[in-house]
């Protein structure tokens, strides 16, 4: 895919991009046995990262 030609159209690619990145990791989460604490932690910091990157993208975004 070549690369977006504005800001704009980067920030909502990117934003694409991290909705289906936190769509795999909360299936994983889910998949993920209750045993691997480790693993789930990880996985929650992860989400919690995604989440916080799409509101940056969305307030940017939204700044217009």
């Amino acid at each position: 895919m070549p690369a977006p030609n504005d800001e704009r159209q980067a920030l909502e690619r990117e934003r694409d991009e991290l909705t289906q990145q936190l769509a795999i990791h909360q299936t994983t989460l889910e998949l993920t046995p209750p045993e691997l604490t480790a693993r789930q932690e990880s996985l929650m910091w992860q989400i919690r990262r995604v989440w916080k990157r799409l509101a940056e993208i969305e307030a940017r975004l939204a700044k217009g």
